[in-house]
């Protein structure tokens, strides 16, 4: 699909996206560059970087894959200390790794509820921590004159009522977005840094499909939810192009939902059509016989 923005909305930018070598991560990093951005992209599996990289590179887009996980402070201060020495700025941060899994709660350990924690909570934290010195105002590699850079944290709507067997995920993606409002404030205040979010609902050929919704829950998916429909990978980047560019320079502290108003949904228990004569119905013997009315014994 043809993106709205012009191709250089990003030109001169730096960006660098953790989880940016597959699935929403990549297609971020693949329209930045697209939108005129360099890109850094920061992952665990050294092959997938690679040849992620090759395909950025192949489109002409200037990218750098460094291997490395968010759980590690020490590999998340030498992968936005490569960035910058490899780009001399950075501009924008992606928070974009996440880990996930179908389990109940009686069968999630406390080891499995932490390490998604980590990836997805304090990963987040500590890579906007690094990367601090680099994205607020006068920070190494700004001009006086430009503001502060910007940060977009993938979330979720596990969170927003209740899921099921995503018990720990949706404990991760709350901190993700207590985290995103909390740095909106503090670093939007003191260092001009815009902090937002963007929350997807179901995302076709990602990771994260053909584990929480395989063939056989999607398949029935539609009878309890009637807005349940996939959106798209690009669905996602064009809302962080938004967040990133410009156009959003205004928006700070925010968690843009992008999932097709389903976490809206709720089954429909009445046909349509059954609807003015199930009402008629019910008005007619509630006037014959009124509830909650006290009755005189007189």
């Amino acid at each position: 699909m043809e993106s709205p923005f012009k191709a250089g909305i990003l030109k001169g930018k730096v960006a660098l996206i953790t989880g940016g070598a597959s699935g929403i991560g990549f297609e971020i990093s693949t329209q930045f560059g697209k939108h005129g951005a360099s890109v850094a992209l920061m992952g665990r599996r050294k092959q997938v970087l690679h040849s992620a990289v090759s395909v950025l590179q192949s489109l002409a887009i200037p990218a750098v894959g460094f291997d490395g996980d968010v759980r590690k402070q020490e590999d998340a201060e030498r992968v936005v200390e490569s960035t910058f020495k490899h780009f001399g700025r950075i501009d924008i941060l992606v928070n974009a790794a996440a880990g996930n899994f179908l389990v109940s709660a009686e069968d999630l350990s406390p080891n499995g509820f932490r390490t998604v924690l980590d990836i997805d909570s304090v990963g987040t934290f500590t890579m906007c921590r690094e990367a601090l010195k680099y994205l607020k105002k006068g920070g190494e590699g700004r001009s006086n004159s430009s503001g502060g850079g910007s940060i977009i944290n993938i979330s979720a709507t596990l969170h927003y009522t209740a899921s099921w067997y995503q018990i720990h995920v949706s404990a991760a993606k709350a901190a993700v977005d207590a985290t995103t409002r909390n740095l909106a404030l503090e670093w939007g205040t003191d260092y001009d840094i815009r902090v937002n979010g963007i929350a997807p609902g179901p995302i076709s050929d990602t990771p994260g499909m053909s584990k929480l919704a395989p063939d056989e829950i999607s398949s029935k998916a539609r009878d309890y939810m009637p807005l349940y429909k996939l959106g798209e990978k690009w669905d996602i980047a064009m809302t962080a192009l938004f967040l990133a560019s410009d156009a959003g320079k205004f928006i700070n502290g925010d968690v843009v939902i992008v999932d097709g108003g389903l976490w809206l949904s709720r089954p429909r228990h009445l046909a349509k059509e059954a609807v003015k004569q199930v009402s008629r119905s019910v008005e007619k013997r509630s006037r014959n016989a009124p509830v909650g009315v006290p009755k005189s014994k007189l």
